[in-house]
């Protein structure tokens, strides 16, 4: 089994706080994790009908059936449970009560800001990293992986991409879709799906995807809001801070796995994949997921940011810390070129980088120290920062 980099925090916070919730997409290993990690406490899936009737019919026998310490899976098909876990987490007053799991964030974040805030430690986590998977892909070439994408169940099984992403795609849009909102025309929404697809790693045009779709701008948000909800996509903001610059104030849409924007852009063999026009968006979706990623295995917030002015000096990936600003570029050409430091020079010569902070992240191999900063291999994002 693959070990998890969630796992220590989901450890830790266990250990201090009443409740732990874990939230993230579908099938990308909550449940495994959970039972991994407490393998010895009660579980109960609200998944199961006859488990979900009983919790709805009466909640105080159900937690008294389910007394702590216990893992609640899919609690978001009860939100009316978390009221009553703040009475039974106040009259127990101890740590580790409730680990809960769910794929639905606004209907968990909902009841949890309601019912048990200061009581609870909130947890994301996403398809696999590419450093919880480096031994398993030491020998698969890029194109490979981005094709495959990053969900355990496919990786670990060993599910060809074309098999497993479309009957995902069609299970997230006639279950939580559904759910979550009162959507009545599911094609309209998977063209709208796809259409995010051919746009992940560009600046969000809500009017343009409205036209294309032939809905209001509002039904865009709303419909954005539930892919986020569902952990499909993420939207890395612009920074526009303390610069006197014409800059970029629109945020940038990624998908945070790129196997399913493969799929949903009918791309079904590497041979497509390589010589397809959005092969390099493609590329960098993986490269900003997995720095989101590490960031949220860590239990942080993710806080990173984008900067382009209105000439199209960009960079792709801003992150402050300790001070100082992390900066990163992407490239997915496999030969490294001058011109990749371009956009790096322009912004370090204006002081708001330095070179010792700066990188390059590529489609080949090979690492290098170059004065301007360093190139990195997309194998080794995670040194970026000491993520």
């Amino acid at each position: 089994m693959i070990k998890r980099a969630l796992e220590v925090k989901i450890r830790s916070l266990f250990k201090e706080l009443p409740l732990v919730v874990v939230t993230g997409p579908r099938q990308s290993g909550k449940t495994t994790l959970i039972k991994k990690i407490f393998p010895k406490l009660k579980y109960v899936s609200l998944e199961d009908p006859d488990s979900r009737v009983f919790a709805l019919k009466d909640p105080r026998r159900f937690l008294e059936t389910y007394e702590p310490p216990a893992i609640i899976d899919e609690a978001q098909r009860v939100p009316e449970i978390f009221s009553y876990l703040q009475t039974v987490t106040d009259n127990n007053n101890r740590s580790g009560q409730y680990l809960i799991s769910g794929s639905q964030n606004l209907l968990l974040m909902e009841k949890i800001s309601q019912s048990l805030a200061g009581r609870v430690g909130l947890l994301t986590l996403l398809p696999l990293s590419l450093t919880e998977i480096e031994k398993e892909i030491s020998k698969s070439r890029l194109n490979s992986v981005l094709l495959r994408g990053f969900y355990p169940r496919v990786l670990a099984k060993k599910i060809h991409p074309n098999d497993w992403y479309p009957n995902y795609i069609q299970t997230y849009l006639e279950r939580d879709v559904r759910q979550l909102k009162n959507i009545s025309d599911l094609n309209l929404f998977h063209r709208f799906l796809s259409l995010c697809a051919g746009r992940t790693g560009q600046i969000l045009n809500l009017s343009s995807l409205a036209a294309d779709c032939g809905v209001t701008h509002n039904t865009i948000q709303s419909w954005l809001s539930v892919l986020e909800a569902g952990y499909i996509i993420f939207k890395l903001p612009p920074y526009y801070r303390n610069l006197n610059k014409r800059l970029v104030k629109s945020p940038k849409l990624y998908f945070y796995d790129t196997g399913l924007v493969c799929s949903l852009l009918g791309i079904e063999t590497v041979e497509q994949l390589v010589n397809y026009p959005l092969r390099g968006a493609i590329f960098e979706t993986m490269v900003i997921s997995e720095l989101v990623k590490a960031e949220t295995n860590q239990g942080r917030r993710p806080g990173a940011n984008f900067l382009s002015d209105k000439s199209g000096r960009e960079i792709d990936y801003l992150l402050s810390k300790d001070r100082e600003m992390i900066a990163a570029e992407v490239k997915s050409g496999q030969t490294v070129k001058g011109e990749f430091f371009a956009n790096l020079k322009y912004w370090q010569n204006l002081g708001l980088i330095s070179e010792n902070r700066s990188f390059i992240v590529y489609g080949g191999e090979e690492n290098q120290q170059r004065k301007q900063g360093k190139i990195l291999s997309w194998r080794k994002i995670k040194e970026i920062a000491g993520l």
